[in-house]
């Protein structure tokens, strides 16, 4: 039941022309608010509505978006939301939705429990998968219909939103960690790039193409991460050294020497 008042929420809220904080403060009011608004698929909600017609809803589209900022909803449950959808024709709401993962992609993280961590990277393993199809889609519209520019700018957004996203370590890290978890997710990675690699050959500009090539480069190299020697820092830091006596120079200007030296050589010896 709570499912379909939600539906019936954002109708009302969508034929009254509620703004996004007068939205907020309904929903609020009317579905208590538990650990996270997850449990009702909150975010999915918000997108199916959304992206029901050839283009986004600006009006619900700025509901989700509110969601986001405000921390109504999980990066987890936005991201299993948006891998659902699979109108690849409809350019305008695939768009949107890139536009809708800029938001949060930069600066993924999860606070909670096991769970909601290991949610997380499944979730975004689901988008990975998600944006290699839209690749592979866009790959093959180029060759049933020929070179096109809105074809080919959809296409590169989303080879751009995955070599961002693959580009991080972290993030690379948390998609080995979904693998690991269930290795037969890792299949739909392979299937998806596989896709995409077959359908290179359409896509008429060679430095797009080499940029696709790359990106799936970054994604190959996942497997094999925890194999890989990474080269010690040419330049170490030691912030805490430098804190320690930034701090000693201001607060205590007329102190002894000697134990601000003992202390230093002990965080050498820790360090």
């Amino acid at each position: 039941m709570k499912v379909v008042n939600l539906k019936q929420a954002i109708l009302q809220a969508w034929k009254e022309r509620w703004s996004d904080y007068q939205w907020a403060v309904n929903i609020k009011k009317n579905f208590p608010k538990g650990a996270t608004w997850d449990y009702i698929n909150f975010a999915e909600a918000l997108m199916e509505q959304a992206m029901i017609g050839p283009s986004p809803n600006p009006l619900i589209l700025s509901y989700l978006k509110y969601a986001i900022s405000s921390q109504m909803v999980s990066y987890s449950s936005v991201l299993t939301a948006i891998s659902k959808f699979d109108g690849f024709s409809r350019e305008l709401c695939v768009k949107s939705l890139l536009e809708i993962m800029d938001m949060f992609c930069h600066r993924l993280n999860c606070h909670g429990k096991a769970e909601e961590c290991i949610a997380l990277c499944r979730a975004l393993l689901g988008v990975v998968v998600w944006l290699l199809q839209g690749c592979a889609f866009y790959c093959e519209k180029l060759r049933e219909l020929g070179p096109s520019a809105s074809t080919d700018a959809i296409l590169r957004a989303c080879q751009e939103k995955l070599h961002s996203l693959m580009s991080s370590t972290k993030n690379k890290a948390l998609v080995h960690i979904s693998r690991l978890e269930d290795q037969g997710s890792w299949g739909n990675v392979e299937q998806a790039m596989n896709k995409v690699t077959d359908g290179l050959c359409n896509v008429p500009n060679q430095t797009h193409r080499t940029l696709i090539e790359e990106t799936l480069s970054l994604v190959k190299s996942i497997p094999q991460m925890l194999s890989v020697q990474c080269e010690p820092p040419a330049h170490a830091s030691f912030p805490s050294v430098h804190a320690f006596i930034m701090l000693e120079g201001t607060m205590n200007l007329t102190g002894e020497t000697q134990p601000l030296m003992e202390q230093l050589m002990m965080i050498k010896r820790m360090q």
